[in-house]
């Protein structure tokens, strides 16, 4: 058993001393902030899968055998629920993303699901199935043979199963009805979300977009948000507004942020995060404890059992101590590639920055997954 490796950092950061700056990056607009107003919209649907070959729905699974009454009942035809068998029927939840500016007679991709028992859905036809909104309107219908990426197979008792079989794609599947209503170009104002919430981003996006338009068009709402007031020459044409901003270069200053994964032992981290002056010193302590089996075997012709035992031996190594003492202002990678070179491991790597962020030397974000 691996002991916990053992961590001291003293002598927190030397305030003299001035950390050299990351130069800022050109980002385009729409690389950095969303659109408000421009976004996808979910919608779901209950369906039936029919011509599948006996990996339908068993005979227990009641809500089938009810949708598949129901289903030949509006075709005109009445049968008694009892004689129903959905071997080769399967109820399934089918759902899509109906994709801003969708208009009727386009065509999405739709995900249908098994909710039964169904051992799988490939070669199976997924009937008409309306697909509904969040307020309950009707804005697609799906119908189509499936794309099932998996198989099952069975026999002698023994199975084999690829990937999820329940679960396939109607590529193109879905026929859009109801759109969405809104003109674009009608809007008065546009507002943009940020990535992520920065001040200093956010004033950085405002300053750009007003000196590009030449007026104070554009102003901050908070740390995440930026509100434009469509100027008098868009008006009526926000769309060439917004194909003109998105691709406006944008000054980011490149943030302070090591990640760690604890789990795999993986650090991404900028080289130019700077740590203050500190000492570290990593050991380790490594006991294994092995057990070897022993038989005793009786003389020949003797009224002895045979006995068992077992012999324990207990080996113990302590590592030699690894210390290193770090200047302020050497940057995070100089630091990781001087640690790789002394033998440190990944694990261990992650356990030295969180132990440097904790003791006030690392002025960085430290995010561990």
């Amino acid at each position: 058993m691996r002991l916990a490796a053992l961590f001291l950092a003293s002598m927190a950061l030397l305030g003299a001393d001035a950390l050299p700056t990351a130069k800022p990056v050109e980002v385009r607009l729409k690389d950095l902030a969303q659109l408000q107003g421009v976004r996808a919209n979910q919608l779901l649907g209950y369906g039936m899968v029919v011509g599948l070959d006996n990996t339908g729905d068993q005979n227990q699974t009641q809500f089938t055998v009810q949708s598949l009454t129901n289903l030949m009942s509006r075709q005109g035809l009445t049968i008694n629920p009892s004689s129903v068998k959905v071997k080769n029927v399967a109820a399934v939840m089918v759902t899509a993303e109906l994709p801003p500016f969708a208009r009727a007679g386009s065509r999405i991709d739709v995900t249908v699901s098994s909710t039964g028992d169904a051992k799988s859905l490939a070669g199976g036809v997924l009937l008409m199935t309306p697909l509904q909104g969040a307020d309950g309107q009707t804005y697609a219908v799906a119908q189509g043979p499936l794309v099932v990426g998996g198989f099952s197979a069975s026999a002698g008792g023994g199975s084999v199963t690829k990937n999820n079989p329940n679960v396939g794609r109607v590529p193109d599947g879905a026929l859009i009805e109801r759109e969405i209503g809104g003109d674009f170009n009608t809007r008065p104002t546009l507002r943009y979300d940020l990535d992520h919430e920065d001040f200093t981003t956010a004033m950085r996006v405002v300053d750009a977009i007003n000196q590009d338009l030449g007026e104070k068009a554009a102003h901050p709402l908070d740390a995440r948000t930026v509100d434009i007031q469509i100027p008098k020459a868009y008006q009526g044409h926000a769309v060439e507004l917004v194909a003109h901003l998105e691709n406006l270069p944008i000054a980011l200053q490149p943030v302070a942020r090591v990640v760690v994964n604890e789990r795999t032992g993986t650090v991404v981290m900028g080289a130019d995060v700077r740590i203050g002056a500190v000492s570290i010193v990593q050991g380790g302590l490594s006991i294994v404890v092995t057990s070897t089996p022993l038989v005793s075997q009786p003389a020949p012709l003797s009224l002895g059992k045979t006995a068992t035992a077992t012999k324990t031996t207990i080996n113990v190594a302590e590592a030699k101590p690894k210390s290193l003492t770090v200047e302020s202002g050497v940057s995070v990678g100089k630091l990781a590639e001087t640690l790789n070179g002394m033998g440190v491991t990944s694990q261990d790597l992650v356990a030295i920055l969180q132990a440097i962020k904790e003791a006030g030397a690392l002025p960085a974000e430290l995010r561990v997954l």
